[in-house]
């Protein structure tokens, strides 16, 4: 099997059933739904989120104290960001990794990035599904295969049009395939960003990864590589006062719209972390060699990274919101240069012998009835009097129908040709689709089934630009007559047009080339020998004091003039990301890291229980004998005693410890403090190291902080000043002298920690030198 290519690609709905747990999945519970119900209640904020039968959640949100709420909410900081500086110089050519998790409609216009990165002289990888692989490679970029299966998602998605799955699928197994695919794509994301090209063999190794959000993997990716991530996306995936998550219905009772369009966002990042965060950190330990993401942090990690993030819309249609940061760009729709196309001649003739059809399309979805909804189609068409193209899509439209003289049945035809032969479109709603209709100013009617759908089948009818969207589920072949009248009239035109113009004035993929440029950091990136190229290499030479940012042509001229050895020469990371826990204060801290160790030690005692019969089950399935499968179950029990030892000792001599530290150290923070940087613990040394500053400040301060404090405070505000002062020395006295104590065996006893999980890492970080070797090796002297 070539490097990269999936085992399961290629493989029908249904097929995941048939697939069994290896050794190494123990402990992910494939076939159990997550809880995927989310309730508190509180004089702040009591929320309660429902599941419908349809997949769809309901968010109800309110709030004794509106006005403390709205301080709670934090405001994006419109400040200057590291990611925000304008490069300070061009930005060398790199290898970037597109990672994209969808349907066609959601490649296509990373594509058009794809290709307009390319012309700048980057290097570009696009890893997407296996089916994907012509579409991309006809393109002229890079494909690498990912796995999963899109018409599978699609059919998923068709079924449970909400973020959550409907109580049928819970029932018919969707949940165990939808997380072994997810399970499948993280791996393949990771390979993509290492391995070299499936077909050509050529090295690769990622100095940057473009990503959208479902694709998961791509923080995780960057920062077991030490490399950018930046994020695009198609629809609004940053919490925001001006509109809720497209996902969710949302209902505020006393408190306002805005603070619960706000929360609705976190909220979903909730839900969509019990669903995946298992699966996810079972991926990070066992694949990435890294530490798992605390419950608290996961759901917005993009977010607390504060990560660069680009929406590929028209801010025409959608402009930016005020409470988004200077890391958030909005910059217009990816257009891909419309591709060569000479209809066949019976398409050809039929657009000329009669009057302007309609479009009616929906591509990748995968109908439950597509019979019926092609004598829907029909029928309306007949009451508004109309011709129409009908393409067949995914679901194939019409079945074994042929065209007449008034319905036309279309295969594959892009949609840039296409959508300038007729009078108005009507389709799903992807954000691909939507920009197409409105750039060539085409009225459009949505029919949203999931997603993003309603969101941009709202924006349409708010610009006039085509009838409010009909849900699939609604759809009739009265109401669909009806908004294809709506789409023909003269002011529905005009509105079209309109949008059409502002759309032609803006460069989508131009600028989101430049946003990425903008926020990636040019100087971090090149070399410090040749700035025109990228580095991938840091190293000391002899006699240097400090180290240099190498691209393999640079180290090789210094190898080759023996002013350095290559063996002395590691791979750069330009970008480094940190998942810990901050803790702030010692109640949460300490209450945080209990529950966390009973987290996991409950969920160790469940396996404990659970695992030896799946073992059992597994061994009957595979046909083994009795004795096989009862090795195979008494080993499961022994992971589990383990695992249970495992959370425990670690809680009690790690997670407990350090949590009490690190509150108490970071206490002062509560009251506008700032708090000593110590350094990173990577290893025992830096522990120790890190232990013995904080004893040492800590005692110092905490003494000293009595005495000092209340005279700073009565200089700045008299007596008020020495009050507060007085406070703050006191609590000091407390609060450091304690994190000192508990830093002296918890932070050493974390470097240990890290030390022994170091191991796994150096053999990540092994490989992916090995592989910045053969691009080295290929380096033209």
């Amino acid at each position: 099997m070539d490097a990269g290519t999936s085992k399961h690609s290629g493989m029908k709905a249904g097929e995941f059933e048939n697939l069994n747990s290896s050794p190494d999945e123990i402990g992910v519970g494939w076939d159990e739904p997550p809880p995927y119900e989310l309730h508190s209640s509180g004089a702040l904020l009591t929320s309660s989120c429902t599941l419908q039968d349809d997949g769809i959640l309901n968010i109800d949100l309110a709030s004794a104290c509106p006005d403390e709420l709205e301080q709670s909410i934090p405001l994006y900081s419109t400040e200057v960001t590291e990611s925000s500086v304008e490069p300070s110089g061009r930005c060398p050519p790199l290898n970037i990794v597109i990672q994209v998790v969808g349907s066609r409609g959601d490649v296509q216009p990373f594509i058009a990035l794809g290709t307009a990165l390319q012309r700048y002289g980057h290097r570009v990888r696009l890893a997407t599904h296996d089916v994907f692989a012509e579409f991309v490679r006809k393109s002229g970029l890079e494909f690498y295969p990912i796995g999963g299966n899109p018409e599978d998602l699609m059919s998923y998605m068709v079924r449970n049009p909400g973020l959550l799955p409907s109580l049928d699928s819970l029932k018919g197994g969707d949940i165990s395939r939808k997380r072994r695919m997810i399970q499948e794509m993280l791996r393949g994301c990771w390979r993509s960003c290492f391995l070299p090209d499936p077909v050509s063999q050529e090295p690769f190794v990622a100095n940057a990864i473009i990503a959208n959000p479902p694709s998961f993997a791509h923080v995780h990716c960057g920062q077991a590589l030490g490399i950018p991530v930046h994020m695009m996306f198609t629809m609004p995936w940053t919490a925001t006062r001006e509109f809720p998550h497209p996902l969710t219905n949302v209902k505020a009772r006393d408190i306002k719209q805005s603070q619960a369009n706000y929360i609705s966002y976190g909220m979903v990042n909730m839900m969509t972390w019990q669903g995946l965060g298992d699966v996810i950190n079972k991926w990070r330990t066992e694949d990435l060699a890294l530490e798992s993401i605390d419950a608290s942090m996961g759901p917005d990690l993009v977010d607390w990274l504060k990560l660069p993030v680009t929406y590929c819309w028209s801010p025409a249609l959608v402009p930016k919101p005020q409470d988004w940061g200077s890391n958030i760009d909005i910059c217009g729709f990816f257009m891909r240069d419309e591709p060569v196309y000479t209809p066949p001649e019976d398409l050809a003739r039929f657009l000329c012998s009669g009057p302007v059809p309609l479009y009616i399309g929906f591509g990748s979805i995968v109908l439950e009835d597509a019979k019926k909804m092609t004598e829907v189609i029909l029928q309306a068409c007949r009451m508004a009097g109309v011709r129409v193209i009908i393409s067949r899509g995914w679901s194939k439209l019409g079945g074994a129908d042929s065209s007449t003289d008034n319905v036309f049945y279309l295969g594959d035809c892009p949609h840039e040709w296409l959508f300038k032969q007729v009078s108005a479109v009507v389709h799903h709603g992807g954000a691909g689709t939507t920009a197409c209709g409105l750039y060539n100013a085409r009225p459009t009617v949505i029919v949203p089934f999931f997603g993003d759908q309603p969101f941009w089948g709202n924006v349409v009818a708010s610009n006039g630009a085509g009838p409010v969207p009909i849900p699939h589920k609604s759809l009739s072949s009265q109401s669909l007559a009806d908004a294809i009248r709506f789409c023909l009239m003269p002011q529905t035109q005009q509105s079209a047009r309109v949008v059409a113009d502002q759309m032609r004035r803006e460069h989508g993929v131009d600028m989101a080339v430049q946003s990425f440029h903008r926020h990636v950091n040019t100087s971090n990136m090149t070399c410090d020998v040749l700035p025109e190229r990228a580095a991938d290499w840091i190293c000391r030479l002899p006699n240097s004091k400090s180290d240099m940012k190498l691209s393999h042509a640079a180290l090789k001229t210094l190898v080759a003039d023996r002013q350095m050895k290559l063996a002395k020469a590691i791979p750069y990371r330009p970008k480094e990301y940190t998942t810990d826990v901050e803790r702030w204060d010692p109640l949460t801290a300490g209450a945080s890291a209990t529950l966390g160790v009973l987290t996991d030690f409950t969920s160790a005692l469940g396996g404990t229980f659970i695992n030896p019969f799946k073992e059992v089950r597994k061994a009957r399935l595979e046909g083994r004998n009795g004795g096989s499968a009862s090795l195979a179950a008494t080993s499961a029990v022994g992971k589990g005693f383990t695992s249970m030892a495992t959370s425990v000792s670690k809680g009690t001599l790690v997670g407990f410890p350090l949590a009490i530290a690190e509150g108490l150290r970071n206490t002062p923070r509560l009251y506008g403090e700032e708090v000593k940087n110590h350094g990173k613990i990577k290893d025992w040394k830096s522990g120790g190291a890190f232990a013995a500053k904080n004893f040492g400040t800590g005692f110092y301060e905490g003494i000293t902080d009595i005495v000092t404090k209340p005279v700073v405070g009565a200089k700045k505000e008299g007596t008020l000043g020495f009050v507060k002062g007085l406070g703050k020395g006191s609590m000091n006295m407390v609060a450091k002298p304690g994190s000192a104590m508990f830093g002296l065996f918890a932070y050493p006893a974390q470097g240990i920690y890290k030390s022994l999980k170091s191991f796994g890492k150096d053999n990540i970080q092994n490989q992916i030198r090995t592989e910045k070797l053969a691009s080295f090796q290929r380096e033209k002297s």
